[in-house]
């Protein structure tokens, strides 16, 4: 078994679930926990809940994929551990998965969205992207922008990315998280997933760019951006040890299969990437 999954059955009914996120993707809310203050903190979060179906969908599992993915590829995340507990939720317990992660600050670091230091420190007339190119974050934002298009991200809005601020004054972007809104996440039945392109241009909530992940890989992502490179053989190691908590993600799929799906879909994803990259179709310049 691998560390970054826990599937023994933990309690962790003592948790409160009062922070929410609703998404008008799947109609239901994210629900998240945390213990600890500022760098001790724990952070807790669950795929979609609302109180018919309780909780649903897969968006923890798509943080661990995202995070082994990145791994790979050598791209600064926070590290995701996926974990089998039990939960209570306005009175009512729930066996699920959910999605455990550290404080990424370290001490003595202060942190506030991109959109807000943005808008406090931007120049008269620059762009958001000319602003990260100002402060020297380009090649974060060219990978952030890759990862994206990979695992099919809809939701890199402007408080999903930060910005950490050390005691010397340093400025630099935080690692990648929040990466769960992705992967076929709004597909429920074999059906869906049977009429899912793997390949189809996302339209997402992107703050930086456009809103289309093709568009902005290729228009800003160059050819020789310094990452690892994907292959086939790293299938076990994306997936190893997820099948269990796909097992009722979609009606009418095992988990196994499901597993081998959203490996599939990054593998077609990053094939169209290197196809693009070695025909000299990305537009951007390194």
């Amino acid at each position: 078994m691998t560390a970054d999954v826990e599937h023994t059955l933990q309690d962790l009914t003592h948790l409160d679930w009062s922070e929410s996120a609703t998404s008008s993707a799947t109609g239901g809310s994210y629900l998240k926990a945390r213990l600890g203050d500022g760098v001790e903190a724990t952070y807790y979060k669950l795929s979609c809940y609302d109180e018919v179906n309780g909780v649903y969908g897969h968006e923890c599992v798509n943080e661990t994929i995202a995070a082994r993915l990145m791994d790979i590829l050598c791209v600064r995340h926070v590290p995701y551990k996926l974990v089998h507990a039990r939960v209570l939720i306005d009175g009512r317990e729930h066996e699920t998965w959910l999605s455990e992660s550290a404080s990424f600050r370290k001490r003595g670091e202060s942190k506030i969205s991109l959109a807000r230091f943005f808008g406090l420190n931007r120049l008269e007339g620059e762009t958001r992207l000319e602003f990260c190119e100002r402060f020297g974050w380009n090649q974060d934002i060219q990978k952030t922008m890759l990862v994206d298009y990979l695992i099919a991200n809809r939701d890199r809005h402007g408080s999903n990315l930060e910005v950490l601020k050390g005691r010397d004054g340093q400025l630099h972007l935080a690692p990648l998280f929040d990466n769960g809104l992705s992967l076929c996440c709004s597909s429920f039945s074999a059906r869906q997933l049977s009429e899912a392109d793997p390949l189809q241009d996302v339209i997402a909530n992107n703050y930086l760019g456009t809103r289309s992940l093709k568009q902005n890989l290729t228009r800003f992502v160059p050819g020789n951006l310094p990452i690892g490179r994907l292959r086939e053989a790293h299938e076990a190691q994306v997936t190893d040890g997820l099948a269990p908590s796909l097992e009722e993600a979609v009606q009418g799929v095992s988990g196994a299969d499901f597993a081998h799906f959203l490996w599939q879909m990054i593998w077609e994803r990053w094939c169209a990437y290197e196809d693009l990259r070695d025909r000299g179709l990305l537009e951007a310049q390194g």
